[in-house]
């Protein structure tokens, strides 16, 4: 009772030593930014391990805004961290032997993020043993095979106990049962190795006891102390007095990582002194963990050890096994065998991003966090040591935080409207022989502010416009670019408000929003205004939204739309015109008048020009072309000339079409005024005013009319030869059905003439000459001489009236014939004509009226419809 309680003593102020040394080098660590917690293994889930806000500073009531996170980097999350207190919980179970095995100083290790600023710090707990392990031997069964021979104070080997639990934990003490035959000794071969042997203190007698059963215990020094047992059987052997000797207690060898299978580590040499069976040996793993048994193959004849699995340096650094070597007689040996694993380059860099802001507002300022990550190289030395880097151009950089942890922030300003998107290449690199790398891409999205207003192409632009344009028409069309996108890029048009005189813009033009499209709301006067400007404004839909102005002048365009306006003569009064005297005697160009005139309309439309479009005597006056001036071609005596002339004065502008006005002058040849009243109401002398348009127009008409009958007398010569020269003019019967050549012919120019002319001449009032006026040619169905004006009916009338003409022999007789189809003999067809005439006038015979247009002629039936197709 007082070992164990002196034991439990010093157990007690080991933990106070350890716990004053973890509270010192947490002080330590929040010195310089980290935060340090310690806490027991096993604890339930939900324990309380630390106030993270708290001891980093933050004020209560800012710590919920901070939103304390934290972020592992592995698949187990040991610990969580309530966000609205700051206060970091126990999360799952936390088994310090499954996650740091033998190592003493086992420590979790994870980030801290803050937000708002955005902050990560680094975070460690250690987590410290508890005796929650009860020391445990490999086999629970021993078996012990010891020659009677085996004199006393003989040892034999037999495996210790392990406990898991480091301090005092694993520090274990063996009982072994009562017996008379054997003790138990326990030896130090090492600082964490103990050897276990079990020492004959009585020699054995086969005979007496063949088999001694024993309990050996093992109880660590935990609290409450946890125990182990283990069953020895002891059987005694026949004689066999020599143990094997191995050539070396320690056996050490080292290998590469990866090397192949059924690769010699090393080989165990034993020895025995014995002969046969007893000197026969056998190897034995006894004891060792379970991925040196997946690695390696014992060979139990020859000793050999070979790598049967995979060797992997991140896994285990060094293998440690215990080998028999045991006879034929049952004694054993053991040595202990340790492979160092050497690393290699065979991990590349492993890049583990947390903590990313995918998208950005192309305002971010140089130097805005977009992410954390880490850089992670499970290999060890100079092959573990890695730096990072960013590959291409972009406005983006790596800012090493602490070992192996990177920032990475913006480096320049950002413009979405030239890069909306980033592919960031982060590329780790370790120190290797050959080295090894590892690559990845973030891709960072800019998002759209409005930081760009609308911009026209120009700030002053020009557009023009007919006057008497249609109400609506399109006048022209501006436009505006936003490099901004979605609604920011999205521009929408509108009218400045403005005058135009003393009435609104709007009253003038409207804006299409979103087109940009000026339209006309009126019709424009170029005379009422030559110009007028406008003010579009173009606005995005950002927000705020930005805007820009465009000035619009517009010009119209004169059309010819205004006559020439006589400002003298005067036509106010339309019953009198301009009365001008010329006295006599006068002069040839004399200065008789002016035509004075005026055309609203501006440029070539305004230009106008003179015309004496009428006179009494056109050989007396003549008119300025551009000037517009009446003068005297001849001398003017007295008693040479009419009193009284009326001149017609045309004033045409240059506009397409042309427009026209024309003013009427009056002028008197006479010695004073009185005697120019008195002759106002004198009839005008058209006599000789028209009797050189007479003359032009008599000449006109006899110079038609000879051409024409020229031109009919050649084509009735064409006719004639053509008929004479025919050989049908030999048949001596007729076809009526392709019509009787005679009258048929005189039936196709009856009910098909040669188109007319007709000309009228008008005169005006007072005169008994005037212009030639022609008409488009008309044709009739049937022309006047057709029907003669004796009264006589022609062939037509004869076949297309009713009367009683058919009723007579002879045209019954042709009737008959030609509804039968037969043929008329010249004798038959001159007895139907006469016996027409008889009836129809006997003073008036058809046979003259028709051999006025063609003679009579025989023809068979379908030589007749030949000659009239062919002609």
């Amino acid at each position: 009772m007082v070992v164990a309680a002196d034991m439990v003593g010093r157990q007690w102020k080991s933990i106070k030593q350890a716990l004053l040394l973890c509270s010192l080098y947490s002080l330590q660590n929040f010195a310089f930014g980290m935060l340090r917690y310690s806490i027991l293994e096993e604890l339930e889930p939900g324990s309380f391990v630390g106030h993270i806000a708290q001891d980093l500073g933050i004020h209560v009531k800012d710590t919920e805004a901070r939103k304390v996170g934290t972020a592992f980097f592995g698949e187990n999350q040991y610990f969580k961290v309530n966000a609205q207190t700051g206060a970091l919980f126990i999360n799952e179970r936390i088994d310090r032997e499954r996650i740091c095995g033998t190592v003493s100083l086992c420590v979790l290790t994870f980030n801290v993020v803050l937000e708002n600023p955005l902050e990560v710090r680094k975070c460690e707990v250690e987590i410290q043993d508890i005796n929650d392990n009860s020391p445990v031997f490999s086999s629970e069964y021993i078996e012990l095979e010891i020659s009677e021979a085996t004199s006393v104070g003989a040892r034999f080997p037999i495996e210790n106990a392990e406990d898991s639990d480091l301090g005092m934990g694993s520090a274990l003490k063996y009982n072994l049962s009562s017996t008379e035959y054997f003790s138990l000794s326990v030896t130090d071969s090492s600082k964490d190795y103990r050897h276990l042997e079990l020492v004959l203190d009585k020699t054995l007698d086969r005979e007496q006891v063949r088999e001694h059963f024993l309990v050996l215990t093992a109880y660590d020094g935990g609290t409450p102390v946890k125990s182990g047992t283990a069953r020895i059987n002891v059987k005694v052997l026949d004689v066999n007095d020599n143990a094997p000797v191995f050539s070396q207690e320690v056996y050490k060898s080292s290998i590469a990582e990866g090397t192949a299978k059924d690769t010699l580590v090393l080989k165990l040499i034993a020895t025995d002194k014995d002969e046969g069976s007893n000197g026969k040996i056998t190897y034995k793993i006894r004891k060792t963990s379970e991925e040196a048994r997946q690695a390696f193959k014992l060979d139990p004849v020859s000793g050999e050890i070979r790598v049967t699995g995979n060797v992997d340096y991140e896994k285990v650094k060094m293998y440690e096994m215990s080998v028999e070597a045991k006879d034929g007689g049952g004694l054993v040996a053991v040595c202990k065998v340790l492979i160092e694993v050497l690393d290699e380059n065979d991990n590349a860099p492993q890049i583990l991003i947390s903590q990313v802001s995918y998208q950005l507002p192309e305002n971010s300022a140089p130097g805005t966090t977009v992410g954390i990550l880490r850089v992670l190289d499970l290999d060890y030395g100079d092959n573990g040591k890695t730096h990072c880097h960013v590959q291409e151009q972009v406005p983006f950089k790596l800012v090493s935080s602490f070992e192996n942890y990177f920032t990475l922030v913006t480096s320049a300003a950002l413009d979405r409207e030239s890069v909306s998107q980033y592919n960031i290449s982060i590329t780790a690199i370790d120190k290797g022989s050959p080295s090894l790398s590892s690559t990845e891409t973030i891709c960072i999205h800019i998002s759209d502010i409005n930081d760009n207003s609308p911009r026209f192409s120009e700030a002053y632009l020009f557009s023009y416009i007919v006057e008497s344009n249609t109400v609506g028409s399109l006048i022209c069309s501006v436009k505006a670019k936003d490099p901004d996108g979605d609604q920011n890029g999205r521009i929408t048009y509108s009218l400045m408000n403005s005058y135009v005189g003393e009435s609104p813009v709007s009253t003038y033009v409207s804006v299409n929003p979103e087109s940009g499209d000026v339209y006309a709301l009126r019709s424009f006067d170029y005379e009422e205004f030559r110009d007028f400007q406008i003010q579009v404004q173009a606005k995005d839909g950002g927000s705020p939204p930005l805007s820009n102005n465009v000035t619009v002048k517009i010009f119209i365009i004169d059309q010819n739309d205004n006559s020439p306006q006589i400002l003298y003569p005067s036509v106010a009064n339309e019953q009198f015109t301009g009365i001008e005297i010329v006295p006599l005697p006068s002069d040839a160009d004399y200065l008789v008048s002016k035509v004075v005139a005026v055309d609203a309309d501006s440029g070539q439309n305004a230009w106008l020009t003179y015309q004496l479009l009428k006179a009494s005597d056109s050989s007396l006056f003549n008119v300025g072309y551009h000037t517009g001036e009446i003068r005297t071609i001849r001398p003017v005596t007295a008693g040479s000339e009419s009193t009284r002339h009326v001149l017609s004065v045309l004033v045409r502008d240059h506009g397409e079409p042309p427009l026209s006005s024309t003013a009427t002058l009056t002028v008197f040849i006479a010695d004073s005024f009185p005697q120019a009243i008195s002759k106002l109401d004198d009839p005008i002398n058209e006599t000789q005013q028209n009797s050189s348009f007479t003359l032009y127009l008599v000449i006109a008409l006899i110079a038609v009319s000879s051409i024409f009958i020229f031109f009919l007398a050649i084509l009735l010569i064409c006719k004639f030869r053509m008929w004479r020269d025919s050989k049908l003019v030999k048949s001596t019967s007729i076809n009526y059905l392709g019509g009787y050549p005679g009258i048929g012919r005189e039936l196709k120019r009856n009910i098909y003439p040669a188109q007319g002319y007709t000309y009228e001449a008008g005169l005006t009032s007072g005169s008994v000459r005037n212009d030639l006026k022609f008409y488009k040619p008309y044709s009739s169905g049937f022309p006047d001489y057709d029907k003669p004006e004796d009264g006589t009916m022609s062939f037509m009338d004869l076949l297309t009236t009713p009367n009683d003409i058919t009723g007579t022999p002879a045209v019954t007789n042709v009737i008959n014939c030609l509804n039968e189809g037969g043929w008329l003999t010249e004798e038959a067809h001159q007895q139907f004509i006469k016996n027409v005439n008889t009836v129809v006038n006997p003073t008036h015979e058809i046979q003259s009226h028709m051999s006025e247009n063609a003679e009579p002629e025989s023809y068979s039936g379908s030589e007749s419809t030949s000659e009239d197709e062919t002609e």
